[in-house]
């Protein structure tokens, strides 16, 4: 019976962590809410070029797309255990933006009453193994 009321409780503080872990789609200079079920004490970005977090209370974040890519993003409580773990996809926005190809070089566009080159580079196309788009 002790076995089993343990087994429940290392279940129980790990479905935070189960249910936050799937991947997440944040497009390039937009920002999404993650709520934990816990305190964060610590945020590790695997790659702050792509993603950034902003810890605006112990329990909410705000993650926010800076460059292309995937990242991971993992925060844990005090005593160490997995409030959040999940791949971040930072991706081109919905609307509101267009990629102008001139040869081989992309340029985004961010438009909104006109367009003007975006700070980020356009994403490289997928090329066949001989190189070619």
């Amino acid at each position: 019976m002790r076995l089993l009321l343990t087994l429940s409780a290392v279940l129980a503080a790990a479905a935070p962590a189960l249910a936050q872990s799937r991947g997440m789609d944040v497009e390039i200079d937009r920002a999404q809410r993650v709520q934990l079920r816990g305190a964060a004490s610590s945020v590790i970005v695997a790659n702050p070029a792509v993603a950034d977090v902003t810890v605006v209370d112990a329990s909410t974040l705000y993650v926010t797309g800076r460059g292309y890519g995937s990242t991971e993003v993992v925060v844990v409580d005090a005593i160490g255990r997995t409030l959040f773990q999940s791949v971040i996809n930072v991706t081109a926005p919905s609307a509101g933006h267009v990629r102008v190809w001139r040869g081989g070089v992309a340029t985004e566009m961010s438009c909104t009453t006109g367009c003007a080159p975006s700070q980020h580079q356009a994403p490289a196309p997928a090329s066949a193994p001989d190189g070619t788009p």
